[in-house]
């Protein structure tokens, strides 16, 4: 959440944000219960207050106090129900610079790195076609255990997860990420105070009957590990890297990538996750754009990098970029990584603060995919040989233990 005395002193700079992010808040509402529930609460302290200085003599005035407080507690609990209910809608405010825009459309591409594509598709196949041949990926198979949006990665496609995993962790490790393998089941309230259901409850799996949401990335469950906890200054930055596997219902994507395994329910990743100081959220926030572009350069995949605008923005990130890898069988940029500076709007929401010289204050956290699955369909299509077999990237020989993908 945001800090209130910013909707008190600043009203019309949080509408025009929320605005900008495509999110309907009632902030006058906001701002009239929070004035109603701090009178309320003013009351309450003055009459008692009042009923500490009364003497023993004085019975029937302290029971008449009493029964005065009692009739506004109820009222109380409710303007405070109805306020943290409207105040918890109110998205993470864009940083100036993040572009305004509506939606995925008006996002800016702000970096191109690798080769000129005008004939490099062509006579390319897709990952499927190409994975089906060398059996590879099944989704066949998957849809008969599973439904539909589920996959197997077998041989050659399971060995280079393992290797991308590997890879990420011995390249972060050097950067002092702790690595870290998280529950992926957390409480349905850390999930809220991670900034996931006010928008976008649709995509959770919800356990119901346990109290349980599955996560849709290990940042859900990292970014709690920690709450209710101070650091110390000398602590931070902490950085951790973390690998889970990962739950979305695509409630919202139906018609969109139906074939194959780029958009399903249940897929491994690797996240970066970082509490600091709120003065070092820009040099961490370039650290972990610079460790995605160092991977993907290690792979050799042709990539861009696109700044995100206000409209494309989810609810906890004040600022995004993506990383959009080069499909040559699809003939387009494909999302394969996201990072996010979410300031201090999650910390806040799970009470995440550290000792500074001004006192305690509440930490920034950010995020950022260091390889999920996708990429693996994006080495297939941009390794792929003519006799239909998949080149393995020199990075990851070493962990695979083989250089090509063949029907052999």
């Amino acid at each position: 959440m945001i800090d209130i005395k910013l909707v008190r002193e600043n009203p019309e700079k949080v509408k025009k944000a929320c605005e900008n992010k495509q999110v309907e808040v009632d902030i006058d509402r906001i701002l009239e219960l929070d004035k109603k529930r701090r009178e309320i609460i003013q009351k309450i302290e003055t009459l008692k207050s009042e009923q500490k200085k009364m003497g023993k003599e004085q019975v029937e005035e302290a029971k008449e106090l009493k029964n005065k407080i009692k009739e506004l507690e109820p009222e109380l609990e409710k303007a405070e129900k109805e306020f943290s209910e409207l105040f918890l809608q109110i998205p993470n405010l864009p940083l100036d610079d993040v572009p305004i825009g509506k939606d995925a459309s008006e996002n800016k591409v702000i970096k191109t790195v690798g080769p000129s594509f005008a004939k490099a598709s062509e006579g390319k196949k897709d990952y499927l076609e190409l994975a089906e041949n060398l059996d590879i990926i099944d989704v066949k198979r998957a849809a008969k255990v599973s439904g539909t949006r589920f996959g197997y990665l077998k041989g050659g496609a399971a060995l280079l997860e393992f290797g991308l995993i590997k890879l990420a962790f011995d390249t972060l490790i050097k950067e002092k990420f702790v690595p870290v393998i998280p529950p992926v089941m957390i409480k349905t309230g850390m999930m809220k105070a991670m900034g996931y259901v006010e928008r976008g409850r649709e995509e959770i799996y919800f356990l119901k009957n346990d109290d349980l949401v599955l996560v849709g990335t290990s940042e859900q469950s990292i970014g709690p590990m920690h709450s209710d906890e101070v650091f110390e200054e000398k602590e931070l930055s902490k950085r951790y890297v973390s690998f889970s596997t990962c739950f979305r219902r695509e409630a919202g994507s139906y018609g969109r990538d139906t074939k194959g395994i780029l958009r399903v329910h249940q897929f491994d990743k690797i996240e970066m996750f970082i509490f600091c100081k709120p003065e070092d959220s820009a040099k961490e926030y370039k650290l972990l754009l610079s460790m995605q572009e160092k991977l993907m350069q290690m792979l050799k995949i042709p990539y861009r990098v696109v700044q995100m605008c206000t409209g494309d923005l989810g609810d906890p990130a004040a600022a995004k970029y993506d990383i959009e890898a080069w499909f040559p069988g699809q003939n387009e940029y494909r999302e394969t990584h996201s990072t996010s500076n979410c300031t201090d709007f999650q910390a806040r929401r799970l009470n995440i603060r550290y000792k500074s010289k001004k006192g305690l204050e509440f930490v920034y956290t950010l995020n950022g995919t260091a390889f999920s699955q996708r990429p693996i369909l994006a080495i297939i299509e941009n390794y792929q040989k003519k006799d239909g077999s998949i080149e393995v990237p020199k990075v990851l020989r070493k962990y695979t233990g083989i250089k090509c993908i063949t029907t052999k």
